[in-house]
Order: structure tokens, then sequence, then C-alpha cells
């Protein structure tokens, strides 16, 4: 399905961003072993991937692989799980899986196109982006998909919600 100039525009900017800032998620995970992790994502395999590895660089272990691009992951504030975009279905959509890239599991699902995952700092809800309603506009959503809520409405595009720690 084609997705809308503004929307692809807004993935640019946000994996550009992504780019200055390092893609270093958001959230940082607050369990020892976790904190010391870092998800990231490449392409050096032909595609955007999610990747994991030590805080030296060390075991650098790719946790997504299909044809589509994997993008921005964003670790749960506990460290157990990885949110992340992804075009594997056709369109943009938000996904999550476990710290060790198990139980990938899609929670959005719409004919538009869904990004930008950022996790509450308690873990129980995902805000994002979304132009299922014609423009790009911030969501919110439980962790497991449900509920979900448009915060913004306006012509002129929201993008990019962090929230306060």
């Amino acid at each position: 399905m084609r997705q809308s100039k503004l929307f692809t525009v807004a993935i640019t900017f946000l994996l550009l961003a992504a780019m200055v800032i390092g893609c270093v998620a958001p959230t940082m995970p607050t369990t020892p072993a976790a904190a010391s992790r870092i998800a990231f994502e490449s392409d050096r395999d032909g595609n955007g991937e999610i990747y994991v590895m030590d805080a030296d660089g060390s075991n650098q272990t790719r946790l997504t692989n299909n044809p589509a691009d994997d993008w921005l992951p964003a670790w749960s504030p506990d460290g157990s799980r990885i949110a992340f975009f992804s075009d594997r279905d056709g369109n943009f959509e938000i996904y999550v899986m476990d710290a060790d890239g198990s139980n990938q599991t899609r929670l959005t699902s719409n004919s538009a196109g869904d990004a930008g995952p950022a996790w509450s700092p308690d873990g129980s809800r995902i805000a994002f982006e979304s132009d299922r309603d014609g423009n790009i506009e911030i969501y919110v959503m439980d962790a497991d998909g449900s509920n979900q809520t448009r915060l913004t409405n306006n012509s002129a595009g929201d993008w990019l919600p962090a929230w306060s720690p």
C-alpha cells in the first residue's frame, strides 16, 4: 500500500534523528544486566535489523532476521522487552519482542503507518506516532497493544513522542 508523502517524510526524519543521537533508545533499562546492553539497528545484512551488544561492543547479536526493515529499538524500563517498528507486513507497524529476540509480536495493525515507539516509565504503555487518521498524530496504547488512543489532533503533524522520566 502507498503511504502518504508526509508519513514518509516523518519516517525519514525519525531515522535521521536516530542516526544523530546514535540510535540510543530513549528509555534505558533499569535492571543491572539489561543496563549493560545496547540495542541498535544496522543494515549490515542489506536491510535494517535489530541487534543488541554489551556496552563495550562485544557479543553483538542479531535479534530480527527478515527481508523487511526493523527500526529504532526502544528498551522497556525493566529491560525485558524491546519495542520497534517494521514494515514486514507491508506497512509500518509497532512490534515488541523479548530482550533475546523471541516472541516478536505485532501490536498495531492498520492500513497507514505506525512508528517511533516510546515506553512509559512504568512500562505499562507505549506512545507512538501514526498516520492512520490522515495526519501524523501521537497515540498511546497499553503495552499489549490494546486501548490505542489518539492524543493529538492537528493538520501539521506530530512526531517523536518521549515520556518524562
